[in-house]
C-alpha cells in the first residue's frame, strides 16, 4: 500500500484548508457597475485566504511524502 489512513486523514484535512483559503479569498464584487469596492484589498482577502492556501499545499506535500511504518 502506497498510503496509509494517516496519510489520507492529513490529505484531507489538507484539502479543507485549501478550500477554507479558497472561501477566504473569494467576495462579491461591486454592485455599480463600472464601480469600484475597496473591500477586494481587504487583509483577509489578499493575505490570510493566501496563506491558508499555501500551508494547505505544503502540508499536502508532507502528507504524500510520509511513509507508512512498518509494522
Amino acid at each position: 500500500k502506497p498510503f496509509s489512513k494517516k496519510n489520507y486523514y492529513m490529505m484531507g484535512g489538507c484539502l479543507a484548508l485549501i478550500v477554507l483559503g479558497f472561501i477566504l479569498m473569494s467576495g462579491g464584487g461591486s454592485t455599480v457597475e463600472n464601480g469600484f469596492n475597496p473591500e477586494i484589498f481587504s487583509t483577509r482577502r489578499i493575505v490570510v485566504g493566501p496563506a491558508i492556501c499555501f500551508l494547505g499545499f505544503l502540508a499536502m506535500a508532507i502528507a504524500v511524502c510520509l511513509k507508512p511504518r512498518k509494522k
